[in-house]
């Protein structure tokens, strides 16, 4: 395919503003599919995870063919954890749909990736999506949406956007909303080949790519896939792998330097037709290729022809991590029993993996001899891995997530974010309420008029850790909340912690009906009778801000002074079942979740309590 009919875009929105949906009503319209083929709901969300959770975690290439035009487009995530997908992939793409929800107008994801392709020179094509649901208002949203390009500092060609309207459910897009024809596709089609750029490429001239995804596969390894820049290459050819660094966190000039430089030889090549990858001989410039051949590929690696040794492309702009936690080996009694129980040598290998792929992950080696420090965007980014750890059979332990930090000028500095959130009016008190004590900060109040406040906030990044659970519980399910990294600001000042201590057992064996009777009166339990517990594990919380250590395991005393009908009369309550998400949110800086492929256990990360109370001298001390 010559590169004048060859467009590559991705599509970028806030998270359930319709853009996977979208997918599916553009693969319908360009009949990628034979009438034969079954196909699911969002059939880009191809993993377990995204399936179960209806999120897209990974960014995903997918190609259709139009009226002689081939069109690569690539799914990107909408949750501001995997933010980091969408940064690489903008240097892939010559422009972006923004999908807007006719609802709930811009969102703060909305502006994140909207500035980011503003700031590299796109002009992006809008999409106002759900139109036709009750309440949708179309044209606010897009007077929203024109605002904010303004205020991102958008050239005058960058505000000249071409505007759709469509459900992307019911798949049909239409130029103007009194067009009564919403029955196709073909008006989003044709302002994508009439205002998506053309790759600017030189097809005659040596060949260059840079990397902006990576595959693994068992057999051939890494795959690094990217837009060929200029020229092309045959299977069998050798070229140049170049990698580089950025020497300041700042990303800007020409502050980098070249770390390496090998000569590999072409051993692959795949193009994505479709939603698969048809393995070719040769490529050209203009598209979006996978190929291997070198032994180790990273993101931002510049492949190139040999004459161009020496002048590599700059390093891809990756913003830093926000949030850390330790990754531990499994220390306790149950170790190995219900998975594998890894060393640290291969829970470094495991992570080690996983940063080849997601370039928003760090992994800091502090001296520890029981683990790692992880650090990524977000809690939820870590939640997935964690998840996805733990469905390969892994066990083991992980700490309570907490922010990176950094000095500027002598002054301590934290990571922001921008919080909005939809509330009935009959809960905003105690939104209000909790925020304050989050060191969250009122920025705009918006009346929806059907019953809904919009608040804007801005809050400290730590202060939200553990605040979505509890959100949909004070506004019982009914509020929506939204958030995304902003900056650095100075530090807030000290949070509140929990404010109810943990039931830790005294003892190893199986939970008794007959004790737990008793302890629920304490408080609240994680476990049922039976269930195995160990010394040092958190068996429940307490109504009270201490911990108490008790044993779950005390068995009735067997005489035959009792009643008969004694145990006709013991009732326990259904004991709280606390998720991965719901265990990182509650434990405190001295528990752990251990994590295996059954289980989610609260531990303490000391478990005798007779060293737990040296520790807490020696920390007081």
């Amino acid at each position: 395919m010559q590169a004048d009919r060859i467009r590559n875009l991705a599509i970028v929105a806030h998270i359930d503003h319709g853009k996977t949906t979208l997918i599916d009503s553009i693969f319908r319209a360009a009949q990628t599919f034979g009438g034969h083929a079954k196909t699911v709901e969002r059939v880009m969300d191809s993993g377990a995870l995204e399936r179960e959770r209806g999120i897209t975690i990974r960014s995903k290439p997918c190609t259709v063919e139009w009226e002689g035009y081939l069109i690569n487009i690539i799914d990107t995530p909408g949750h501001a954890d995997f933010s980091g997908e969408v940064e690489r992939i903008l240097s892939t793409v010559d422009s972006v749909i923004l999908i807007v929800d006719a609802n709930e107008g811009p969102m703060p994801q909305t502006r994140y990736v909207l500035k980011h392709a503003l700031s590299i020179g796109m002009r992006p094509l809008l999409f106002i999506n759900k139109v036709d649901r009750d309440g949708a208002d179309p044209q606010g949203a897009l007077n929203s949406t024109f605002d904010l390009f303004f205020e991102l500092g958008a050239t005058d060609e960058q505000a000249d956007f071409p505007v759709l309207y469509g459900s992307g459910l019911n798949g049909w897009a239409v130029n103007d909303l009194s067009n009564p024809d919403r029955s196709s596709m073909d008006d989003l089609f044709q302002a994508i080949v009439d205002y998506v750029p053309a790759p600017a490429v030189k097809a005659d001239a040596p060949f260059l790519m840079q990397v902006s995804t990576l595959a693994w596969n068992e057999y051939v390894g890494r795959i690094g896939c990217g837009k060929i820049l200029q020229g092309g290459v045959r299977r069998g050819e050798t070229f140049l792998r170049t990698s580089t660094r950025w020497l300041s966190p700042d990303h800007d000039g020409d502050n980098w330097e070249i770390t390496g430089t090998e000569a590999a030889r072409v051993t692959q090549l795949w193009v994505t037709r479709g939603l698969e990858r048809v393995e070719v001989e040769e490529i050209t410039a203009g598209d979006i290729v996978w190929l291997t051949g070198p032994g180790e590929i990273d993101i931002g690696d510049t492949f190139s022809s040999p004459e161009l040794e020496g002048h590599p492309l700059p390093p891809l702009a990756i913003e830093e991590p926000t949030v850390s936690m330790f990754f531990l080996v499994n220390s306790g009694p149950f170790s190995g029993r219900e998975g594998q129980a890894i060393t640290l040598r291969q829970l470094k290998a495991r992570l080690e993996r996983e940063m080849h792929v997601n370039v928003s992950l760090r992994m800091e080696d502090l001296g520890r001899p029981d683990g790692v420090k992880v650090s990524g965007r977000g809690e939820l980014q870590l939640g997935i891995l964690i998840e996805e750890m733990r469905r390969e059979g892994m066990e083991f332990c992980v700490s309570k997530p907490e922010v990176i930090t950094e000095t500027r000028d002598g002054q301590l500095m934290e990571p922001w974010e921008q919080l909005i959130i939809d509330v009935p009016d009959e809960h905003q008190g105690i939104v209000f309420e909790k925020l304050a004590k989050r060191k969250g900060k009122v920025k705009n109040i918006e009346n929806q008029a059907r019953g809904l406040l919009r608040i804007e906030f801005e809050a400290p990044t730590r202060g939200l850790i553990g605040y979505r659970g509890e959100f949909l519980t004070d506004t019982r399910g009914l509020g929506i909340m939204s958030n995304c990294f902003i900056g650095y600001a100075p530090w807030a000042g000290e949070l509140t912690g929990r404010s109810r201590g943990a039931l830790v057992s005294l003892d190893t064996g199986e939970a008794t009906a007959y004790q737990l009777e008793n302890l629920q009166e304490r408080g609240t339990l994680f476990i049922a009778p039976l269930e195995p517990v160990y010394n040092g594990m958190i068996v429940g919380e307490n109504s009270r801000p201490s911990d108490m250590p008790c044993n779950p395991t005390k068995r009735k005393q067997q005489t035959n002074h009792r009643s008969a009908t004694k145990e006709l009369t013991t009732k326990l309550n259904v004991p709280r079942r606390m998720s991965l998400e719901k265990a990182m949110e509650w434990i405190e800086n001295d528990e752990l979740v251990e994590v295996t492929p059954q289980s989610v256990r609260l531990r303490k990360a000391v478990l005798d309590e007779q060293e737990r109370r040296k520790a807490q001298r020696r920390t007081v001390a």
